[in-house]
């Protein structure tokens, strides 16, 4: 079963049920080699809708001391595909990464 790490909204009960219609099993891991950053949203109807002016993103920036906190989350090959279509429009891409855990998990960076 692939692995998927959230640092933002997939970790979200609400969201979750939204999009893969379940709750996921996760256990709480770090992003080694990245820093927490914002993407601003430029479509005006999605911060009329969120109440939000940013995106959640990681960077990467190498150094071993920085690590972002979050979720690595169990989903199905049809469940990644689902996060996929939901990242897509703020322009997210997919990437492989080995989590603080030695876990290779998949995570979404912005990639504009």
């Amino acid at each position: 079963m692939p692995l998927l790490f959230s640092y933002g909204t997939l970790q979200q009960d609400d969201v979750q049920l939204s999009i893969f219609g379940r709750l996921l099993q996760g256990s709480k891991d770090q992003l080694p080699g990245f820093e927490p950053s914002l993407v601003p949203i430029e479509d005006q109807q999605v911060v009329a809708a969120t109440g939000r002016t940013h995106h959640a993103n990681v960077t990467f920036n190498g150094r071993h001391d920085s690590r972002v906190t979050g979720t690595v989350l169990e989903v199905t090959e049809t469940e990644l595909a689902a996060a996929d279509r939901f990242e897509h429009p703020a322009a997210y891409t997919r990437i492989t990464v080995t989590l603080a855990s030695g876990k290779q998990s998949w995570v979404y960076v912005h990639a504009p």
